[in-house]
């Protein structure tokens, strides 16, 4: 299967991506229970590919998102201007001064070594990306005024909000109307999903997401939970060099 993608001089960005970009909290090589330090920057899994291919390839890229407008909120900002990623889209909300309302997220997280595995402690509750919703975002000027070749996004903004699942529907959409190649990272997380419908509502908004997408990543654990699809997966021994399957 060959990918249409339209050509980089009829579009103003090679690649935009919707996602919630939290700050970032690692603790080095100690725990966070323990931790008393951090080292901070951004982070965010659909927000990541455009860092990536800025960094990386020296694409043109920019980020959907939205932030509650204080001090942390201006501290992502400038990370994400530091990766150079493009900031126009950025919706910015009011903050009461509490975050009782809207406010930044924050994840904590711990490097793995060995057999121990990376930890994550993710804060980010009533968070300003968590209350975008349709009408928020003009899409018809993003993918039709400016042009994008490419829009990401992921199962982790969807399932954050009932209206976040909404609002990627309508991005995907727009997209596919102006020809922009869709991709879509699976990425099923049940504690995200738990508040909104679970299970029967992940698979419901990610089937639909589906039939916008050019390109669907997921593994044997994403494809099952969040989709409803059987997969088979298969083995070949050592000792026969033959494909066994594992799973019906």
């Amino acid at each position: 299967m060959s990918l249409n993608i339209k050509p980089a001089k009829d579009c103003f960005y090679d690649c935009i991506s919707l996602g919630e970009i939290m700050l970032r909290l690692d603790p080095g090589e100690g725990r966070v229970r323990t931790a008393r330090q951090f080292a901070a920057w951004e982070g965010g899994g659909e927000y990541n590919v455009a860092r990536g291919l800025r960094r990386c390839f020296g694409l043109r890229t920019a980020v959907v998102t939205a932030f509650a407008d204080n001090d942390v909120g201006r501290l992502i900002e400038d990370f994400i201007l530091q990766g150079g990623v493009d900031t126009r889209f950025v919706q910015w909300r009011a903050y009461d001064g509490i975050g009782r309302e809207v406010r930044n997220g924050l994840n904590f997280t711990e490097r793995g070594f060995g057999i121990r595995g990376a930890v994550g402690v993710p804060d980010r509750g009533n968070t300003a990306a968590s209350q975008l919703k349709p009408g928020d975002v003009d899409w018809e000027e993003i993918f039709g005024k400016y042009g994008a070749r490419w829009f990401h996004t992921g199962g982790i903004f969807a399932a954050l909000s009932e209206s976040t699942a909404e609002f990627t529907i309508d991005a995907v959409k727009a997209a596919q109307k102006h020809g922009t190649i869709v991709s879509y990272d699976l990425n099923y997380r049940p504690s995200l999903w738990k508040s909104i419908g679970g299970l029967k509502r992940a698979q419901e908004v990610n089937r639909e997401i589906a039939r916008y997408v050019d390109v669907m990543i997921g593994n044997e654990e994403d494809s099952p939970h969040a989709l409803g699809l059987k997969l088979r997966v298969w083995m070949k021994t050592y000792r026969t060099s033959k494909w066994m399957p594992l799973s019906a």
